[in-house]
């Protein structure tokens, strides 16, 4: 039980330090338009390497 206590104990507190970290202006966590599901990307402006293939042909 002992090891569950301080288990639990330490995933609150990376919970709370990742809290503050976005609470004091870090940047908010962004997608790619790579990944496994290339052939439909989702963002608003497009990325560089999307740029790239398109120019390519090859999407």
């Amino acid at each position: 039980m002992n090891l569950f206590l301080i288990t639990f104990a330490v995933m609150l507190i990376f919970i709370a330090l990742m809290a503050i970290g976005v609470m004091f202006g870090r940047r908010a966590i962004k997608g790619s338009c790579g990944g496994l599901n290339s052939g439909s990307c989702v963002c608003i402006e497009k990325c560089e390497k999307r740029k790239k293939l398109e120019a390519e042909g090859q999407v």
